[in-house]
C-alpha cells in the first residue's frame, strides 16, 4: 500500500538512519520502536509528510488518507468540541455549500444558453456526482460515537474547546483523525492523555476499523493488544518483525546474542590472522600469505552488536518511617464546584503498607480527592490523616511546576536541606542528569526528562505516604518498569492514579473506582477489576437490550 524506499535523515556531521526500506500494508499494525532519539517520531512525521529526508522517498497512492497525531498539537478556541470534530467532515461541507450556492444561482440566472451558464450545470453535475458517491453524508451521529467512546459527554459537545485542558484538546484532535476513516493513521504517544476505559475504547476500534496503524507509544499492553509487528529503529537502521512487542523482545534478544557471539568469533579471527602478519612480515618465504591476509582483513565487513540503552535509572525509596496502622481514612466526602457535582459519600480506609490505584474515566474526581488528602481544596465530610503519616506528592502536572529557567542542579540544590545537600550530584547522577547533564536549563528537557526530575524531590526526604498522580506519562518503557519495582520494593503506603494497565498489574492489590460521581471500592487487583468491568458491561448491555 505505502513504500518508503531508501530513507535517510541527517542532523549536521551524524546520520540518523541510512537507507531504510519496507512496506506498510493495508491491515498492518505497527509498532515503532527504539531508544529514545533513535528516531522513531522523525520517521512518523516523515510518514505524515510532515518533514523530509534527506534521501529517498515515500510513496503513497493517490486515493489514500493518511493521518497524523503528534505528541503536541493544539485546536482551535474559537469553535465548540462537536464544530471542532465536524472540521474531519470539512471537505464534504465545502462540497455541499458550493452545491447549494450553485443551484442558488442557476434559480436566478436567465442566460440559459450561455457557456457560463452550462459550465454551471457541468459543475453541480459534477459535484453531486461526488458528494452522494460518499456512503455516509449524514456524520453528526458518527460524530457523536466517536466523541462519546473517547470520554466526552454530550454536555461538552457545545462547550468551547478553550475550556479545556491539552490532553481534552489532544482527544478532539484524535477524534477528527479517526472520523477521516484514513487508510493509514499514525499516532504519537496517543494514550498520555487517555483513562483505562477510553484506551480500551481505542484499542478495540483500531483492531476492528481494519485499517493500516503505526504506532509510538511508552503503554505496554496498549501496545502489545493493538499491533501485530514491531518495527525497531536502532544504530541507523530498522529491523523489522511480523509479531507484537512481548514476541519482539524475545526475538531482538535472540538476535543480539547471535550478533555477540558472530562478534566475538570475528574478533578471534581478527587476533589471530594480525598476529600471524606481525609474526612472519619479515619472513620472505610467508611474504605471499602475510599479504594475503593482510588483504582479506582490509576487505573484512565487521560484525556490528547492536547497541543496548544502558543508560539507567538507579531509583529506590528511602525505607518509609512508622505510621500510624490507618494513614488515610475518608467518611462520606465529597466535592462540588459551583452547581457541578464531582463525587459525594465517599467512604474509605487505607491500611499501612497497602498499594492501592484511583482509576476512572477524567473528571471524575480522582485528583480531586487525591487534592483533598492533601489539604489542597475545600471538601464535604470527614477525612483523617493517621498519626505520623508523612506526605511524599507528585501531582499531574508537577512537570509544568518546574522553573524553566533554572538549571537541573539549581532546580534540586535549591530545595535540597541539610546533609542532603552533599549528595545532590550523586542524586542527579542516579537519575541520569550527571555530568554535564546537570547545567541543562529546565526549558530544554523532555517530557520524560522533567517527570524524572519531579521524581527527585521524593527522594529528598523518607515519607511513609506516597500519593502518585500519573507518573507514568512521558516515561519510556525501561523507565516505568523500574519505577515499577521500586514501588514494589516500597515498605509505604501507596496512592497510584494511573490510565496504565501494566504498570498497576502486580503493583496495586485494591483498586477505588471513580464514576456516576461515586468512589466504588473493588478488592481486586488491575486484572480482577478490568475483568469485573467487562461483565458489569455485559449484564448492562443485556439490560438495555431486554
Amino acid at each position: 500500500m505505502i513504500s518508503v524506499d531508501g530513507l535517510t535523515v541527517e542532523f549536521g556531521a551524524s546520520t540518523l538512519f541510512k537507507d531504510i526500506s519496507f512496506v506498510i500494508n493495508e491491515k498492518d499494525r505497527i509498532a515503532l520502536m527504539g531508544k529514545n532519539g533513535a528516531g522513531k517520531s522523525t520517521l512518523l512525521k516523515i510518514l505524515a509528510g510532515a518533514r523530509e529526508a534527506n534521501k529517498g522517498k515515500v510513496s503513497v497512492p493517490k486515493d489514500k488518507v493518511v493521518a497524523y497525531l503528534p505528541q503536541h498539537l493544539m485546536t482551535e478556541d474559537n469553535r465548540t468540541v462537536f464544530e471542532e470534530a465536524s472540521q474531519a467532515f470539512a471537505e464534504i461541507q465545502a462540497m455541499a455549500k458550493r452545491i447549494e450556492e450553485i443551484n442558488a444561482e442557476l434559480t436566478t440566472r436567465t442566460d440559459y444558453e450561455s457557456d457560463e451558464y452550462m459550465q454551471l450545470i457541468e459543475d453541480v453535475s459534477t459535484l453531486s456526482e461526488k458528494y452522494y458517491s460518499i456512503e455516509e453524508t449524514n456524520y453528526d451521529a458518527k460524530i457523536e460515537q466517536i466523541l462519546l467512546g473517547l470520554g466526552f459527554t454530550r454536555d461538552d459537545f457545545n462547550a468551547p474547546t478553550s475550556q479545556f485542558s491539552g490532553g481534552w484538546r489532544m482527544r478532539i484532535e484524535l477524534a477528527k483523525i479517526l472520523l477521516q476513516n484514513p487508510d493509514l493513521i499514525l499516532l504519537d504517544e496517543p494514550t498520555n492523555h487517555l483513562d483505562i476505559e477510553s484506551i480500551q475504547w481505542l484499542e478495540e476500534f483500531l483492531i476492528n476499523c481494519g485499517k493500516a496503524v503505526v504506532i509510538i507509544s511508552h503503554d505496554r499492553a496498549f501496545v502489545d493488544n493493538i499491533t501485530t509487528r514491531t518495527i525497531e529503529v536502532t544504530m541507523g537502521r530498522i529491523y523489522d518483525y511480523k509479531v507484537n512487542y512481548s514476541q519482539y523482545l524475545v526475538l531482538r534478544q535472540d538476535r543480539r546474542e547471535h550478533q555477540l557471539k558472530a562478534y566475538e568469533e570475528q574478533q578471534k579471527m581478527i587476533a589471530e590472522n594480525q598476529a600471524f602478519i606481525e609474526r612472519f612480515k619479515g619472513t620472505y618465504s610467508k611474504t605471499l600469505q602475510v599479504q594475503s591476509r593482510v588483504k582479506m582483513l582490509e576487505k573484512l565487513e565487521l560484525v556490528e552488536v547492536d547497541e543496548e540503552d544502558t543508560s539507567a535509572l538507579r531509583l529506590k525509596f528511602p525505607p518509609a518511617p512508622r505510621s500510624g496502622s490507618y494513614p488515610v481514612i475518608a467518611t462520606e466526602v465529597g466535592k462540588s464546584y459551583d452547581e457541578h457535582l464531582v463525587f459525594k459519600d465517599a467512604s474509605l480506609t487505607i491500611e499501612r503498607g497497602e498499594k492501592v490505584a484511583f482509576v476512572g474515566k477524567n473528571g471524575e474526581g480522582k485528583s480531586t480527592l487525591v487534592k483533598a488528602i492533601m489539604d489542597e481544596i475545600k471538601f464535604d465530610g470527614e477525612l483523617q490523616l493517621g498519626h505520623n503519616t508523612m506526605i511524599g506528592y507528585f501531582a499531574q502536572n508537577q512537570a509544568s511546576l518546574m522553573d524553566e529557567d533554572l538549571t537541573v542542579f539549581q532546580t534540586i540544590d535549591d530545595i535540597a536541606v541539610g546533609d542532603v545537600r552533599t549528595k545532590v550530584k550523586d542524586l542527579l547522577g542516579a537519575f541520569m542528569f550527571g555530568g554535564e547533564e546537570s547545567t541543562k536549563k529546565v526549558k530544554v528537557l523532555s517530557g520524560g526528562e522533567r517527570t524524572r526530575l519531579a521524581m527527585i524531590k521524593l527522594l529528598l526526604e523518607p515519607v511513609n505516604l506516597l500519593i502518585l498522580d500519573e507518573p507514568t506519562n512521558h516515561l519510556d518503557m525501561k523507565t516505568k518498569d523500574i519505577l515499577k519495582s521500586a514501588l514494589q520494593a516500597y515498605d509505604g503506603t501507596l496512592i497510584l492514579v494511573s490510565h496504565d494497565r501494566d504498570f498497576l498489574d502486580g503493583l496495586v492489590s485494591k483498586v477505588y473506582e471513580f464514576g456516576n460521581k461515586k468512589v466504588k471500592e473493588h478488592l481486586s487487583d488491575i486484572k480482577g477489576f478490568l475483568h469485573t468491568k467487562k461483565m458489569e458491561h455485559l449484564n448492562e448491555l443485556e439490560a438495555v437490550k431486554a
